[in-house]
């Protein structure tokens, strides 16, 4: 039916304001998109540069706050050495160069340590070169600062002080940043040698960007360090620093958008941030360029979308601009694409269900009509060229019918698996494969199969070797020499070993799967259950000890250790336990406690003998003694008879001085403690000794040489002992030294902390086969033994009062006559001691 005219115009001017108006909306929606990617890159671009100022600022405080640390921990180790060479005067440069290693240790910032004079004059230095050349110019390290106080130089060329002045003697860029240290007392500098190495090496870690750099400055524009891309060498100095400085004046830290160090013409985005306690500038910098690379980098694909949506705009426009008039004809088209559309979807539904990682599908008879792009990896051709090869071809043979049989037709429910070898024929070796196979209905008729394989070959190969591993642990265990069992929580045997069997004298199969333990008493068996309770209750391991039965009757020291096994899902789930049969050992233990008693008390019996024998003895002799005296005063104007008399007073006080010998033997050889020890000053003990032998160096007319360390020697010792040793050594010098001699005592302290007293007499010496029998009890010198007194206990005494304080005692000829006696005593920490007069 034909429209009337001014409908059919009406309908006419509707077709094309429609058109029009999808044209006009197409034209601005392209316009806003456009306008929108413009604002939207805009603001990307301010962001990304916002960013990179804080990223910059950021790595500027953190390589600041590296650097301000690093010298400030240098200038404390430094501060600690000035004080402790300052605490200790007159040190050797040996002993110097010592404690200058000491606080080189465990600071690779710092490449060596020095201490000159103020002639320039190196005293002691951790490098050689240094310490061959004696004398350095001071002007190249700057000013000195004042005493106590540090000052950071400007960067030196060289690797050492050894370098300076030198030609050639270090590559270009090679120096070292002084931290220089006045004394307290103002006449030595104290040099450690910054590495700058240091500082450019953890700029680059901490940058980890090729594209941006960093340096160290100082205040004057100065580089002290720089990264690789800084394009500067430590010594040069920037040119438009002025621009720092200014910014320094006002704030400590800040970043911008600008000129660089001026090193290449292009902008860069730059931070910087003073050290707050040293004249330091850190400097990062990044060009800007690189800035706007990443802003594109990350953007480009975002302009790239907003692109081909204003594309697609436009396109959409145009396409509805022409195709308003199609739109009958296109319904009914996408109404037969949306009908094939549907069907392709249930068939990739059905194959998407049996994905893993090869999909395929195949006829009826199993031959391949579709696989993806993994069927290169696994055929070793192209996909088309897999199209008609039969599936089950590709395994080996002995499984090709069991592949076959997955595409049967009488089946056409549910999924249909196996798991295949097949051989590859790039390698020429055997994968496994799991085989996923579902049938394709269609109009209740099946069309074919699709499916998917899995490779498995890893898991496959890791199960055998775990089969094989747990193969190797139970042979290990059973071959085992130590008797194992392994029992459930409920008490039940799971598995012994051999060693058990032979240990208890049971077959494995009259216990695994029973409660029962018949090489068990019953309390026994109680308390084992008690433990494997509170094993089960704490977790971890326990170990006892216990006794039992072995299979010959015996009865057996055992250490019993039991471990809690975990199960499937990480709970307990048995208990192994290991037997270690210790009845050997502990029969041993108790022979050696029965011996060691034994000699206890044959040594205390001893003991008490010659304490009662020397008591017994002394009673008699003091009568003895007493009665002689009388005798010889009375017997004064009978010469005879006093000579008798003093004979029997001088053989009993020999006596007498050989019982109190063998009491102090006895005593020091007792159990009870007999020695008081406490810190005293060594140097006034010997002197009182000096003191109480003054009437018989008087009677010899012998001199006293005393050189007795100026600083109080501390040790820990018994006085009255250590006395006793003194007085033994110098009444044998007195005793075999000639008329009119000399008898040395001087004392030091050695580099072990060890406090040396030495006795020296101008006497006959010892044989040197006998300086080392002469300690012993009875032993005398055969060049002395010539009837004068002694009774051969005196040193054998003073050895055993030395090793009870952990000292010891020698003796050596002296190439001038005589012989020194050494005595040596650990010494007490100085910072324990108080400053004592001699």
């Amino acid at each position: 039916m034909a429209l009337p005219w001014p409908q059919l115009r009406w309908a006419g001017f509707a077709g094309w304001r429609e058109n029009r108006i999808v044209l006009l909306l197409g034209m601005g929606l392209t316009l806003l998109v456009v306008a929108a990617v413009a604002w939207v890159g805009a603001i990307a671009y301010q962001s990304t540069i916002d960013v990179a100022l804080e990223d910059q600022a950021l790595k500027a405080r953190v390589l600041e706050h590296h650097a301000t640390l690093s010298i400030d921990t240098a200038s404390l180790a430094l501060s600690s050495l000035a004080d402790r060479v300052a605490a200790r005067p007159g040190l050797a440069a040996g002993e110097l160069e010592g404690l200058l290693r000491e606080a080189l240790a465990g600071l690779p910032i710092i490449r060596g340590v020095a201490v000159v004079d103020a002639q320039g004059v190196v005293l002691a230095s951790t490098s050689p070169a240094e310490r061959q050349r004696r004398t350095v110019p001071l002007a190249v390290l700057g000013a000195w600062p004042k005493p106590g106080q540090d000052r950071l130089g400007a960067l030196v060329p060289g690797r050492s002080l050894a370098d300076i002045g030198r030609s050639g003697s270090a590559p270009a860029g090679v120096g070292f940043i002084p931290l220089l240290r006045t004394s307290a007392g103002g006449n030595a500098l104290f040099v450690a040698l910054l590495n700058p190495d240091a500082f450019s090496n953890y700029q680059t870690l901490a940058l980890a960007d090729p594209r941006a750099c960093a340096a160290m400055l100082r205040y004057d524009g100065d580089v002290l360090a720089a990264t690789a891309g800084a394009g500067m060498a430590p010594g040069e100095r920037i040119a438009n620093l002025p621009r720092f400085r200014e910014q320094l004046a006002q704030r400590a830290h800040g970043a911008s958008v600008g000129a660089g160090l001026g090193v290449g013409p292009q902008e860069q985005v730059a931070a910087y941030r003073a050290s707050p306690t040293w004249p330091l500038v850190i400097v990062v910098e990044r060009p800007l360029a690189a800035v706007r690379a990443d802003w594109w980098r990350a953007a480009r694909q975002v302009v790239w979308v907003l692109g081909a949506a204003v594309v697609l705009l436009v396109t959409m426009t145009l396409v509805a601009w022409r195709g308003l008039q199609a739109r009958e004809r296109t319904r009914r088209l996408l109404q037969r694409a949306q009908a094939v559309v549907a069907q392709r979807e249930r068939e990739l539904s059905v194959t998407v269900k049996s994905v893993q990682e090869l999909i395929f599908r195949t006829d009826l008879q199993g031959r391949i009509t579709y696989v993806n792009a993994r069927w290169s990896a696994v055929g070793g051709t192209e996909p088309r060229q897999a199209v008609g090869l039969e599936l089950a071809s590709l395994a080996v043979p002995e499984q090709r019918a069991m592949v076959q049989a997955l595409f049967a037709a009488d089946d056409r429910a549910g999924t249909r698996n196996a798991q295949v070898c097949v051989r590859t024929p790039a390698s020429g070796g055997t994968r496994v494969f799991d085989l996923a196979v579902v049938p394709l209905i269609q109009d209740e008729q099946l069309v074919g199969f699709a499916g998917s394989a899995a490779e498995v070959t890893e898991r496959v190969t890791a199960q055998r070797r775990l089969q094989t591993q747990l193969q190797i642990t139970e042979l290990m265990l059973e071959a085992s020499p130590l008797p194992l069992s392994v029992r459930d929580l409920q008490g039940c045997y799971l598995s012994v070993n051999q060693a058990w069997e032979a240990f208890t004298g049971i077959r494995r199969q009259e216990v695994l799967g029973r409660a029962s333990a018949p090489h068990l008493t019953a309390a026994q068996l109680d308390r084992l259950r008690a433990q494997e309770r509170e094993l089960v209750a704490k977790g971890g391991r326990m170990r006892h000890e216990a006794e039992f039965t072995h299979a010959d009757g015996s009865c057996r020291d055992v250490v019993l250790e039991q471990v809690l096994m975990p199960g499937d899902n990480g709970a307990p789930a048995a208990i192994l336990a290991v037997l270690m049969d210790v009845s050997e050992f502990r029969a041993a233990e108790r022979a050696t406690r029965e011996a060691r008693d034994a000699a206890e008390e044959a040594s205390r019996a001893k003991s008490e003998f010659i304490a009662n024998i020397s008591h017994e003895l002394r009673t008699p002799l003091q009568s003895i003694l007493g009665f002689s005296e009388l005798g010889t005063m009375r017997g004064r104007d009978q010469p005879k008879l006093a000579a008798m008399f003093s004979d029997i007073h001088t053989s009993g006080r020999r006596m007498l001085a050989l019982v109190n010998d063998l009491l102090d033997v006895a005593k020091i050889e007792s159990s009870v403690g007999t020695f008081h020890l406490e810190r005293a000053d060594l140097r006034p003990l010997v002197q009182e000794v000096l003191r109480e032998l003054e009437p018989q160096l008087g009677e010899r007319g012998l001199r006293i040489a005393m050189a007795l360390h100026p600083v109080p020697q501390i040790a820990k010792v018994d006085p009255r002992r250590f006395q006793q040793v003194v007085r033994n050594i110098l009444a044998n010098a007195i005793r075999f030294s000639p008329p009119q001699g000399t008898i040395s005592v001087d004392s030091r302290t050695t580099p072990e902390s060890e406090i040396v007293l030495r006795i020296a007499d101008q006497g006959p010496g010892i044989p040197p086969a006998e300086l080392e029998r002469i300690f012993d009890a009875f032993v005398q010198s055969s060049a002395t033994k010539d009837g004068s007194g002694g009774t051969g206990l005196g040193l054998t005494i003073s050895r055993k009062i030395l090793e009870v304080h952990g000292g010891r005692i020698s003796a050596a000829n002296q190439a001038a006559g005589g012989v020194a006696f050494s005595v040596a005593l650990p010494a007490r920490s100085m910072a324990e001691t108080i400053q004592a007069p001699l």
